[in-house]
């Protein structure tokens, strides 16, 4: 592993792109992976803290002045170009996302995407699926911590594929994650499991919360048991 398996994972969904944009960059690592193997013939790192802006222009200074990257400090999508071949985004909350996304002035649906929500994933899932977008990929993996990664794009000039419409079950866990039920999803499943009980076994849950917790045990049951797709 070069960058960590968090990255190394993001990087490893990535594929060829003439210009590939890294919105909320911070240290420019995908980037970096993109240019030094090939992968697109110039990379926009955007960022609105300029302090992480700052660290990837140092990483990537080289590309920078060769005209192969170029640095934009802004919110979302200011400042990238909507006809950018390929899009990452990672780190950010689901939320945060959708409002790139949905952004009156600067927001698109990229012709492919590599999102990665830090939570709020259910709603990411929504708003790609309801605004003009497919997933292909969407599932879990764990770096010490567990995360979602969301790979797809826009539907416009993708041809006739057409997707069957996601279960509430698929919009809330994921579609490849019901149905291929990866170890990292499995894990997280259990930790979640085991975290209900903890909560359940405090002597002084109200009744309501108490059911909720129930309720909400059994649908993490089924899933895990493969009953819930």
């Amino acid at each position: 592993m070069r960058y960590g398996k968090r990255i190394d994972t993001l990087c490893s969904l990535l594929t060829p792109a003439k210009v590939f944009a890294d919105v909320g960059c911070d240290h420019g690592y995908c980037s970096e992976y993109m240019l030094e193997n090939g992968l697109c013939e110039k990379a926009i790192l955007s960022d609105i803290s300029k302090g992480s802006l700052a660290k990837a222009e140092a990483l990537l200074a080289p590309y920078i002045r060769g005209g192969k990257a170029e640095s934009v400090l802004g919110d979302g999508f200011k400042g990238v170009p909507s006809n950018v071949d390929e899009v990452l985004i990672a780190g950010m909350g689901g939320c945060e996302i959708v409002s790139i996304l949905s952004d009156k002035k600067h927001g698109f649906m990229p012709k492919r995407f590599v999102f990665q929500p830090m939570h709020d994933a259910e709603k990411l899932r929504r708003y790609v699926l309801e605004n003009g977008g497919y997933i292909e990929r969407d599932y879990t993996f764990k770096d010490v911590k567990y995360y979602e990664v969301l790979v797809g794009g826009s539907v416009e000039g993708r041809g006739q594929v057409c997707d069957e419409p996601y279960t509430d079950a698929e919009y809330e866990f994921g579609r490849e994650n019901l149905k291929k039920m990866p170890e990292a999803f499995c894990e997280r499943l259990k930790k979640l499991i085991a975290n209900v009980d903890k909560y359940l076994a405090e002597p002084s849950l109200q009744e309501s919360s108490r059911m909720e917790l129930v309720e909400k045990k059994a649908r993490l049951q089924g899933v895990l048991n493969g009953e819930i797709k």
